[in-house]
């Protein structure tokens, strides 16, 4: 995507990027894209009846120390881990 004689600008996910590259995605852009070839990004799985929220909690180092521990046994993430005892706690499916 780089070109050696255009200075570098910034990075795109690891990669250089130059003005010369700017230019030519803008030059594509303007040009516009076919959409029926436009690849479908997934997003996040959905995790039950509908869509999630976000429940931000502080945890004590010790708590947090205590849920890594498990969520490492269990292979699973700190989230899954959480989901499951809070389901557990509530009594919900």
């Amino acid at each position: 995507m780089t070109k050696k004689s255009s200075p570098i600008v910034g990075r795109s996910r690891g990669q250089a990027v130059t003005e010369a590259d700017i230019e030519l995605m803008n030059a594509e852009a303007e040009v516009g894209y076919d959409v029926t070839v436009a690849k479908s990004r997934g997003g996040r799985p959905t995790i039950g009846s509908g869509p999630a929220t976000v429940v931000p909690v502080r945890l004590d180092p010790e708590l947090r120390a205590a849920l890594d521990a498990r969520a490492s046994a269990d292979h699973r993430t700190a989230s899954e881990v959480i989901r499951e005892a809070l389901r557990q706690f509530l009594h919900t499916a």
